[in-house]
């Protein structure tokens, strides 16, 4: 699955200057919205995942053993929005993707709670 996602990435362009950052649930979608090329990523457990997602969302459980590894294995340049429960793990996943050398990640701020309190669909089951 993680192969696929880095060839759907591969069209993206670098921005040139690296963006890691928190953004709120809102600034999100409107990134979401207006780019469809980025990327995202759920960063929650499958079992959290199968219980509900952001719609076209890819699961990458950050427990894994391998998450910096299956990291590693996409595009780089392309733009990804994170997510997880309630914000804690993109935070520390922050700095995985940094670390990686990624250049525009934005991680919603409160997770796919705020993202629901906002009244953005959550795709249930």
């Amino acid at each position: 699955m993680v192969g696929a996602l880095a060839l759907a990435a591969v069209a993206c362009g670098s921005t040139g200057t690296a963006v890691v950052e928190t953004v709120a649930a809102s600034d999100a979608a409107v990134l979401l919205e207006g780019d469809p090329a980025a990327v995202l990523l759920d960063i929650r457990t499958p079992e959290e995942f199968g219980e509900g997602r952001l719609e076209g969302a890819v699961n990458i459980d950050f427990y894994a053993a391998d998450f910096a590894g299956q990291l590693a294995e996409l595009d780089r340049d392309a733009t990804y929005v994170i997510y997880c429960r309630s914000g804690n793990r993109t935070t520390a996943a922050l700095d995985t993707f940094r670390d990686l050398g990624f250049t525009s990640v934005h991680a919603v701020e409160g997770g796919i709670v705020a993202w629901e309190a906002t009244g953005h669909l959550v795709i249930r089951g």
